[in-house]
This record gives C-alpha cells, structure tokens and sequence, in this order.
C-alpha cells in the first residue's frame, strides 16, 4: 500500500470513528485511491442542481436526494449505512409507490434497502451497480404496523420467499400482493428494469394475468429473492447521464429463463488443476475511471445537514437548491412535507451510537 493511500486510510477511520465528514478538496481523478473508499467517505450530497452522471455501474450523483427515514407509506433500513440518497425523481417514484401499493395492491408499505450513497459512486460494500441515484431496493417483505427502531432496521432478516433450499417460490409465502407490488414497479414508464430472482419470475410468468407486455422489464438476476430492485431510465435533460439498452420486446419467460435455471444448476466439482492457478490481482474502481465530472462532484460544496436535503424539505435560499420534487406524483398528492414524519435518523440512533457503513451480506 503506498504511503498516501495508507495515510487517506488511517484519516477515514479517525473520521468514522468520529462521524466527521471527509474532506474531498485536495481529491484528484489521477489518485490511486479506490473510488469507493472516496465516495464511501461522503457524508452529505453536494449543494448543487441533481445531476446523475455516468453508467448505473460507473458514475456519480450530484445534488443527491435523501428519502425520509420515515413515511406513512414507507419505512429505511439500514441506516448505518447511509444510502438512502438518490436522484430527486427516484426519490419522488419510490414514495408514489409506496403509496399507490398500499392504497391498491394490498402492500402495507415499502421497506427500503439501498439506494445510494450521498454522492453515488461506488459503494464500501456490497453492489457494483446503485452509483448515479437511479436504483432502489424493496424488500418482498410489507412494513410493519409500527416504527422499527434503529438496530431492528440495521438488523432487518432477509425473508426470502422461495421454497427452502429451492429455486422456485413458496406458495406458502408468495401472495397476489407480492405479483401486484412488482408489476405496479414495473408499469411506470420511467422505470428501465426490474430485477428479481429466476424463480420469481417464473412464477410471474406463469400466473400474471394483467397486462403482460411489461413482464419484458422484469429480468431474472442472482440473489433478489428477499428482495427486488427497480431501475430507472434516465432523466430527461440529463446529458451526462447513460442509459442501459431497452430490454428485449418478448416477456422473457421461454428460453432467456430457461437458461438462467440452468446456470444456477449445482454442477460437479471440478478435479483440482494439477499446476496452481495464480491468482489475479483484484481490480477496483478508481476516479481517473469514472466521468470527469464525478472529481467535481467529490470536491464541491455539501448541504448544510441531511435534512436539508430530504424529499419535502423546504428551499433555502442560503442552503440548497429546491429539491421538492413531484413529477411523478399523482395529482392528489398532499404537500410533500406531510411525508416527512421525522427530520433524520437522530432520534432513532441509540445513545452514543454512531452510524457507520456496515458489510452487505
């Protein structure tokens, strides 16, 4: 490790173990520093118009959102992990959501998993992907008829809803709700793609009877099966912003599945190689990879608090930009700061506890 790499170290753990904010003036795209380790760091997205920038796998957010810890419709977990931020229009899709799947499919309420970070960029742990504010986890578990407290939400079990020590779904487990949630996610027009697990979409597959077209967007991934993730298109006007290519047409439920099953089939094991394999140097993200802009986004100002830069929170001239942000919400949608049942997560933090990233199973 070189000296300024291993100094950079030793300053963030200080600064964690402190809850300070990470300093980002003196970054530079050509430090060998990984890029999640800089964007790890952020505590707080920067004071600047929202802006996703980049690939969903390579990028940066600008003027990052955060969603209330709490809704009437919705509930954070995880919060030690600070990524509950995201571009104002994920953030406004995910509480329409909320709030259209409890009013009509059935769901109590959404838990939320992670968005992303402050700044996006990559994370300490966990995805590859979640970098630009435009993809969301849900949890395929209904939020409960109270508040979670915060060790409760930082412990929260991954409930999967396929048959144990299966790949296909548990009918003791699975209900219309289930189907009803993902397929709402998928029906709006901004939302690019819906993961979930190859089992999940089996079973969608083979009993939805709504409209069927969109079942194109729902794509079988590995480990969704306790959750699901949406992605968005990007936002119009966003030039630094780069879209995924259109899923196919066709529902994907014949061959394209078909195929996934058979890649998640136990195979033999392998006879050891008689000469050892070397192994490969691991490989990480730094600045110098991702767009030029994600340096200015790392060095520019923050908001003065998170709650500045809440979903509903007021604009202050002095502060932030305005970032009520309610295009994609229906007409008869009250004022967004009805949506903001608690300012933060300060009151949900136990005395002398202070969040930090935790491992993403």
């Amino acid at each position: 490790m070189k000296d300024s790499e291993l100094r950079f170290n030793l300053f963030r753990i200080a600064a964690l173990a402190l809850g300070l904010t990470i300093s980002a003036t003196s970054v530079h795209a050509g430090d060998p520093i990984p890029a999640k380790q800089l964007f790890g760091a952020a505590k707080l997205p920067t004071r600047s118009d929202p802006e996703s920038l980049g690939f969903y796998a390579k990028g940066c957010l600008a003027g990052g959102m955060a969603i209330p810890a709490d809704g009437p419709t919705w509930q954070v977990l995880h919060p030690s992990r600070n990524r509950r931020w995201g571009n104002p229009r994920m953030i406004s899709l995910l509480e329409r959501l909320s709030r259209e799947a409890h009013a009509e499919d059935g769901w109590n309420g959404l838990l939320l998993g992670d968005i992303s970070q402050p700044r996006g960029g990559p994370m300490l742990t966990g995805h590859a992907s979640h970098q630009i504010g435009l993809d969301a986890d849900i949890w395929l578990t209904p939020m409960p008829n109270r508040r979670l407290s915060y060790q409760e939400r930082d412990d929260f079990p991954e409930n999967s809803v396929l048959r144990r020590g299966t790949l296909y779904v548990d009918p003791n487990k699975w209900t219309q709700s289930h189907a009803n949630l993902i397929m709402r996610a998928a029906s709006y027009p901004q939302v690019e793609r819906v993961f979930v697990h190859p089992g999940i979409k089996k079973k969608l597959c083979e009993s939805w009877e709504g409209n069927r077209s969109l079942l194109s967007k729902v794509r079988p991934i590995y480990g969704h099966h306790y959750h699901f993730h949406i992605r968005m298109k990007c936002p119009p006007g966003q030039a630094g912003c780069e879209d995924q290519v259109n899923p196919p047409d066709d529902s994907g439920c014949g061959k394209p599945l078909a195929e996934w099953f058979d890649r998640l089939k136990p195979r033999p094991a392998k006879k050891p190689e008689k000469k050892p394999v070397k192994p490969t140097k691991p490989t990480y993200l730094t600045l110098k990879s991702l767009p030029n802009a994600c340096t200015a986004v790392l060095n520019g100002r923050s908001v003065t608090s998170m709650a500045a830069a809440e979903y509903g929170a007021p604009a202050h001239a002095d502060d932030v930009t305005p970032v009520t942000e309610t295009a994609f919400a229906s007409p008869q949608t009250a004022d967004a700061t009805a949506f903001r049942a608690i300012e933060d997560f300060s009151d949900l933090v136990p005395k002398g506890v202070i969040p930090v990233p935790a491992e993403r199973p």
